[in-house]
């Protein structure tokens, strides 16, 4: 990553809140380098992105889920369903070495991705898991204390989808691209869920809107 990019995801983070460590910063580096590097072979994320807007659209936008996992003294471990490049769930490990990470991907080469970084980066505190999340659902019943997805489904098919491994205790994080605040599931057609909180924020330099939203099941 050269010194502007680096720049530029130091700025971006602290407009969104976030302080981060040097050390994070290094293994965020690494991580562009080698998303840039694949995406030439296996289309990691639109063949077009450049290096400043990945950094914008893909790990200052993961970044913003870092304050809701953060404001708790109780053990952290998300999942993170159908995570691609690794977005969010990797660019959180890479933060926050305290939490824990189970990262779901059904498609092998980006499993390979997901793993060579795991090894590359030394991360002890994230695990993929080359599957798709309803085969393991009753299995995980409960083990996560966080769960959350990135344009994988719209909001009614994914709580679906994850509703067996939930409790009531179980915060889903919603990342929607939208600024309309989002007072009831009903509008996205979704029963049995409710909105504990709501946080709208732009992308810092795109001033493009986003809004992620915390429900409960019950």
């Amino acid at each position: 990553m050269s010194e502007s990019n680096r720049r530029l995801l130091l700025d971006g983070a602290a407009q969104l809140g976030i302080n981060l460590e040097p050390a994070a910063c290094e293994r965020l580096q690494v991580y562009l380098n080698e998303l840039m590097k694949w995406n030439q072979r296996i289309n990691l994320i639109a063949r077009n992105t450049g290096e400043q807007q990945a950094i914008e659209i893909h790990f200052l936008d993961s970044l913003a889920l870092l304050p809701l996992l953060t404001r708790t003294d109780d053990a952290v471990h998300l999942l993170d369903v159908g995570s691609g490049a690794g977005f969010p769930g990797l660019v959180l490990a890479c933060v926050l070495p305290e939490a824990h990470f189970t990262l779901v991907e059904p498609r092998q080469k980006r499993v390979s991705f997901l793993r060579h970084l795991i090894r590359l980066l030394e991360l002890r505190n994230a695990e993929v898991v080359a599957d798709r999340v309803e085969a393991h659902a009753a299995a995980w019943h409960g083990r996560f204390s966080h769960v959350t997805s990135r344009a994988v489904a719209e909001p009614g098919v994914f709580l679906q989808l994850i509703h067996p491994l939930v409790t009531p205790a179980t915060g889903v994080i919603l990342m929607l691209a939208r600024k309309e605040p989002l007072t009831r599931l009903s509008e996205a057609g979704v029963s049995g869920w409710q909105i504990v909180e709501t946080i709208r924020f732009t992308l810092p330099f795109s001033e493009a809107p986003r809004l992620l939203a915390v429900v409960h099941s019950g």
